[in-house]
């Protein structure tokens, strides 16, 4: 007699009943890589909670199939969650990785966002098969139209998603399939609500040139002309055939969030800030400044299906540490507490601030050669000296 797989998903009830429902989804459960929990919390929403031998992990509800929590090996919290987050149903909940399907917006007749985020999905009891991989940990989700869609959204569809666990990795494989006798087209997007430190002392990398749309200007078109985006005020644009890298900068957190994107060209940036954050019920005052999102999107150009084709799209996030130093992104700062953490820089002293350069006083000139300096190239190091074409993230190093 064959033993019994030493994969086998562990099944978890925490302060609920079991019912019929989760009882079939329980039934339909089969093993996967590393071991896979189900849990019934007391909000009444079954949770696929994910693990891995490094310790991170992820948790993915049956509802929306909306990843809710990603945690690294020291199981620090990447994902923001609203302090007001409504997580009974229909409500959408804020935060996390919401699914907006087959609608963005308003861009179009149906509800905000579309309706996948706000059903109940099922685990895919047919899944493709998963690629030969060790130490990871993967959920596959199913949503097909029901009869209260088909009033709605008049086109039969299959939404997969697969959610896989790896070590300083989260990856989400969607896919769309067209069971309809007819061809229709969708948006789509992931939206990554990603947790941060200060969103002042936030950039995003990988948009700059591009075009986007302003959602706070009726929607016109535009080209970024920043080298990075950085944040100090309401925020909300559609970048147009972005690339397939996008990285999220925390400088105070030296964490960095690399976003890798296949199959969804759009990205979207967002950021309420204070003002916006009041006006929405399910968001907390002061919660802007810990969150930033930034979606894998399918906008501008709807993906159009014929009968029985499919479409994939695929996101990982992974994080790195960043090498910046000093959370600071105000130059000024910089220079300032540098010069506060380094007791030698004294004899470079004083020094004035003209715009963006600084003006050097006294002895400093004959170190330099010059009597100022651009911010963006000027360095001072551990020996008294300087450096050109240095990060101005880099005080107290």
């Amino acid at each position: 007699m064959s033993q019994a797989s030493p994969f086998t998903p562990k099944l978890e009830w925490r302060k609920g009943k079991v019912n019929p429902f989760s009882s079939s989804i329980r039934a339909r459960l089969r093993p996967k890589a590393m071991p896979m929990n189900l849990v019934h919390d007391v909000d009444g929403l079954p949770r696929i909670i994910l693990t891995e031998p490094t310790g991170s992990s992820a948790e993915v509800l049956l509802y929306g199939g909306q990843v809710v929590s990603w945690k690294n090996e020291r199981r620090e919290e990447l994902l923001f969650m609203s302090s007001k987050a409504n997580w009974k149903p229909p409500r959408a909940i804020r935060g996390g990785i919401p699914i907006c399907f087959p609608q963005f917006g308003n861009l179009g007749s149906l509800e905000q966002h579309g309706f996948a985020r706000n059903r109940m999905w099922s685990l895919d009891s047919d899944p493709s098969p998963l690629p030969p991989a060790n130490n990871q940990s993967s959920v596959d989700l199913i949503l097909k139209s029901t009869e209260e869609d088909l009033k709605i959204w008049p086109r039969c569809f299959e939404l997969r998603l697969r959610v896989t666990l790896s070590a300083g990795r989260l990856t989400l494989i969607p896919r769309v399939r067209n069971t309809d006798n007819k061809a229709f087209s969708f948006m789509f997007t992931l939206c990554n609500y990603f947790s941060v430190s200060d969103i002042s002392e936030v950039r995003v990398e990988g948009l700059e040139t591009l075009d986007y749309f302003d959602n706070l200007n009726n929607r016109q078109r535009f080209t970024e002309q920043a080298d990075a985006i950085t944040f100090d005020g309401e925020f909300e644009r559609v970048y147009l055939s972005t690339p397939t890298k996008i990285a999220i900068i925390d400088h105070e957190k030296k964490r960095t969030f690399e976003l890798w994107k296949d199959g969804m060209p759009d990205a979207v940036v967002w950021n309420p800030w204070d003002k916006k954050a009041k006006a929405l019920q399910d968001l907390g005052d002061e919660d802007y400044q810990s969150m930033l999102c930034v979606d894998s999107a399918v906008i501008e150009t709807p993906i159009i299906l014929k009968p029985f084709e499919e479409w994939k799209g695929r996101q990982e996030i992974s994080t790195v540490s960043s090498s910046y130093c000093s959370g600071q992104l105000d130059p000024r700062k910089i220079i300032e507490d540098y010069v506060h953490c380094t007791p030698h820089i004294s004899s470079l002293l004083p020094i004035e601030y003209t715009d963006r350069r600084i003006l050097v006083l006294g002895p400093t000139r004959s170190l330099l050669g010059s009597t100022s300096a651009s911010i963006e190239d000027l360095l001072f190091t551990g020996t008294g000296g300087y450096s050109h074409n240095v990060s101005q993230n880099a005080a107290c190093m």
